[in-house]
């Protein structure tokens, strides 16, 4: 509760009935700061326009409690003074009763800042305000915002000083003030009710609904109260009003990409059967020089083989409740449904790095220091003559895990310069323009794939992560059916199965194709 010490209030009453009844004082002093609903608030001298609109004369902030208007305002030295008067209503009657009987002595503004500023103590300073209302109260926010004076009745005009209604408003308000229009601000703030805090609970969370559904001024007066208090409370005195809230979409550590398997690119898996049958020249036919006229031709016959296919089925399973279907909220069932799509990912991209791994040419694998960047060139041009000696390709990938990756990016020369920088000079070898961001490249021309599935897998023995893949893009093929989400109902245990399935194969077409370089086994 904040205290004031009011001034005494002067009551003027005659017999006459009928006439106007008036009261008069001071609604806003000048630089004084108080409470409002906002937080500290003070007014500037001039920051309301005394030609404005005659304001609603109200009680307690409460706009269905209407008692009369404010057709005088006056910028004086005292601060913000008014004439305010009251209806010929029954409720104006009462409130007459209650400011005579000294329970209303005091004034309150209900004003929207159109200029303000705050100070550095965090008081807004308003420079420019419409004044909506001036409620009675019992107790004020300022202290000086008091009635000072009240005519009830008056039975001669000439003796009654206090009617507004013999005085022009014009000889009220002082000469050097000049009326400004309020200006239409870009954001419209929230009112300022400037009257002192009173000590209120907040409601239960059954009062907070029972309110909401009577609606009207009740709901709208509780809202505002609970805005007015809400600095008084902790958070544990009000737990059924705080609701725990769920910021979707859902976050997923993993990014289920397949690099190696959008590297070679998917074919379509014949429908038909559990294998199929890839053919493969294994005996070429001979052809070489005529020694002599008519005399025999070289002769081979050409050898087919059938290199078999197994397709394999990968997929997942997930049974959820019905209710965690209907209460989820971001869905958990979509949720799953990508989840299970995204682990299909990783474990097809995993099949053919287990492929790769298993099918390199062992016999002739170089064996290179990752950390010396004179060895690394020396020796992918090592392994690039050696499979182009076998069938005239050149390998066009680098496959590695990203570990390697970072010791490509790391390679320096003798002067310590980036081997495979951002951006390649006239003379560079390659670049990796992704930096640490990114994880494409093309080190000495052959296209960079990078893959963490490949730290899954093992080199005849040893840690595949070590390892540097040179292949030429012909070496392997990837065959794959997608079956995508399949779901059916389980109504003895109120659940649904959700599946994701697909059927992928991948086979290495040439070993020799398909080298590794890393360290000594």
């Amino acid at each position: 509760m904040i205290r004031f010490t009011m001034s005494d209030i002067t009551v003027e009453a005659a017999a006459e009935e009928g006439a106007p009844r008036t009261i008069s004082g001071i609604a806003v002093p000048w630089g004084v700061a108080a409470n409002a609903s906002t937080g500290p608030v003070k007014f500037e001298r001039g920051a309301f326009d005394v030609n404005q609109k005659p304001a609603k004369l109200i009680e307690n902030h409460d706009l269905t409690q209407l008692r009369g208007t404010v057709p005088v305002l006056e910028d004086t030295d005292r601060g913000l003074e008014f004439i305010a008067q009251f209806a010929g209503t029954r409720a104006a009657d009462d409130a007459v009763e209650l400011v005579k009987a000294g329970a209303y002595d005091s004034v309150s503004v209900g004003a929207e800042p159109i200029k303000f500023k705050f100070d550095k103590t965090g008081t807004m300073v308003v420079s420019k305000a419409v004044l909506h209302e001036l409620s009675l109260v019992a107790i004020p926010a300022f202290s000086e915002a008091v009635i000072e004076q009240i005519a009830a009745s008056s039975a001669d005009p000439e003796d009654d000083e206090t009617q507004p209604t013999d005085t022009p408003q014009e000889d009220l308000v002082s000469e050097n003030i000049q009326a400004e229009a309020p200006e239409a601000p870009a954001i419209i703030p929230m009112p300022l009710f400037a009257e002192a805090r009173r000590p209120f609970k907040l409601p239960s969370a059954a009062e907070y609904i029972a309110a909401m559904t009577r609606g009207g001024s009740d709901f709208a007066q509780l809202n505002a109260n609970i805005r007015a208090a809400a600095g008084d409370e902790v958070l544990t005195d009000v737990p059924g009003l705080l609701p725990t809230p769920v910021l979707g979409p859902i976050y997923d550590d993993i990014n289920p990409i397949r690099p190696i398997v959008s590297a070679l690119g998917t074919r379509s898996m014949p429908g038909a059967g559990k294998i199929f049958i890839r053919p493969k020249i294994t005996t070429h036919v001979e052809v070489g020089n005529q020694a002599t006229e008519l005399t025999g031709l070289d002769t081979r016959t050409m050898v087919v083989d059938d290199v078999q296919v197994t397709k394999k089925t990968y997929g997942g399973t997930v049974l959820l409740s019905e209710q965690t279907i209907d209460f989820s909220d971001p869905s958990m069932l979509d949720a799953v449904l990508r989840d299970l799509a995204g682990q299909y990912a990783l474990a097809t991209e995993a099949d053919a790095v287990a492929t790769m791994a298993a099918n390199i040419d062992g016999t002739n694998r170089e064996v290179t220091d990752l950390t010396d960047s004179a060895a690394v060139i020396q020796d992918i041009y090592g392994v690039a003559a050696a499979i182009a000696a076998v069938g005239n390709y050149l390998p066009t990938h680098i496959i590695c895990s990203p570990s390697v990756w970072a010791k490509l990016g790391g390679l320096v020369d003798n002067q310590d310069r980036p081997v495979f920088p951002q951006t390649a000079p006239i003379n560079g070898i390659g670049t990796l323009p992704g930096g640490a961001g990114g994880w494409n490249g093309n080190p000495l021309g052959l296209q960079l794939v990078v893959s963490n599935q490949i730290t899954t897998q093992s080199v005849q023995g040893n840690d595949a992560k070590d390892y540097l893949f040179l292949a030429n893009a012909r070496f392997m093929e990837v065959y794959e059916q997608q079956k995508g989400a399949v779901s059916v109902e389980v109504p003895s245990t109120l659940g649904r199965q959700l599946s994701f399935r697909g059927y992928f194969a991948s086979v290495i077409m040439q070993k020799s194709a398909c080298w590794a370089l890393g360290p000594a086994v």
